[in-house]
């Protein structure tokens, strides 16, 4: 047997996606991280996954059990993405006399009294941005500890090992960062176009500044429909336009205090319209919207490209929680 195959074989990471409507999971080699190794896709049935919350655990499970068979992944390691609607990303000002190592501290104190947070009990980390003799600047990501703690104990009944848990604009800019698409001194706007959802994030400096959910109504099937249907039926996306236009005029007011604006918007998602949708976003802003680059793109369908992000993840440890 050859041991150093086995060694390789044993460092393999799964990496996984749970949405309210699919799972899906990629594998790269741990040698090269663009040569995707594997993936698998399994729909889900509708209301077992409710804006990230699971609601029938022992269907999910079933299924889960499934795809762990059916992929060949049992015991393997695994990351997974923490649901898009309960996640948050907020810049945080700390007080300039707190020493580094005082801040997770200082968090576990101040996080629901004098730092507010849409839930209660939340896992968290943090990056340092910024220390001046005025304060500390941290980006805090944050999620309810719950719920973390439910997909974790989840994927470790159907046998796989949860190592780390990431955010979705994370992953997304981890990927066109590792595909030469991102500048520094970029301000970028991403957005995840997916099924009942869309996620836009703006990033500067290779650093997240905020992240917000936009939820829009699942379109029909356009299969058979006429030319005046299909332009009713894509008449939704007109409103989640004018909200990334108010995303984007929020950022250079309130953000950037008129300074500076979004340049360019870098569209992802698993929606199965994405090339339509891509071709609206070209003529309807007047930025570039750009795609992953086709050299990459073609690896594999765009729908695991939010996996395929994950899978670039540095480390292995969850979140801190409380």
């Amino acid at each position: 047997m050859d041991m150093l195959k086995l060694l390789k074989w044993r460092h393999k990471i799964a990496n996984m996606i749970i949405k309210d409507h699919v799972i899906r999971y990629v594998e790269a080699k741990p040698s090269d991280p663009f040569s995707i190794h594997k993936w698998g896709e399994r729909e889900l049935p509708s209301g077992l996954i409710q804006d990230g919350k699971i609601q029938d655990e022992e269907t999910l499970e079933m299924i889960l059990e499934e795809c762990v068979q059916e992929w060949k992944l049992k015991n393997r390691r695994i990351r997974f993405v923490v649901p898009d609607a309960v996640a948050v990303i907020r810049r945080i000002f700390l007080p300039h006399d707190l020493q580094e190592d005082e801040i997770r501290g200082y968090l576990f104190m101040e996080l629901g009294t004098t730092i507010h947070l849409p839930f209660e009990d939340p896992v968290f980390d943090f990056t340092i941005l910024e220390h001046t003799d005025e304060k500390w600047t941290i980006l805090l990501f944050a999620a309810p500890e719950e719920l973390v703690a439910h997909y974790a104990r989840l994927l470790e009944k159907v046998k796989l090992r949860p190592i780390a848990a990431d955010v979705s604009p994370l992953c997304v800019y981890r990927l066109f960062y590792a595909a030469d698409q991102v500048e520094e001194n970029d301000h970028l706007l991403i957005v995840q176009m997916d099924e009942t959802a869309v996620n836009v994030s703006a990033f500067h400096r290779h650093i997240p500044i905020f992240m917000r959910q936009l939820l829009f109504e699942p379109l029909e099937e356009a299969a058979s429909a006429s030319p005046v249907h299909i332009e009713e039926m894509f008449q939704p996306f007109e409103d989640v336009y004018k909200e990334i236009e108010r995303v984007m005029s929020f950022y250079h007011f309130s953000i950037q205090q008129g300074k500076e604006q979004i340049n360019r918007l870098l569209l992802t998602g698993d929606h199965r319209y994405l090339p339509q949708i891509y071709q609206s976003m070209q003529e309807r802003f007047d930025i570039p919207v750009e795609q992953l680059s086709p050299s990459l793109a073609a690896a594999v369908d765009w729908r695991y490209h939010l996996a395929w992000g994950l899978g670039l993840k540095e480390g292995t440890n969850y979140a801190h929680r409380r």
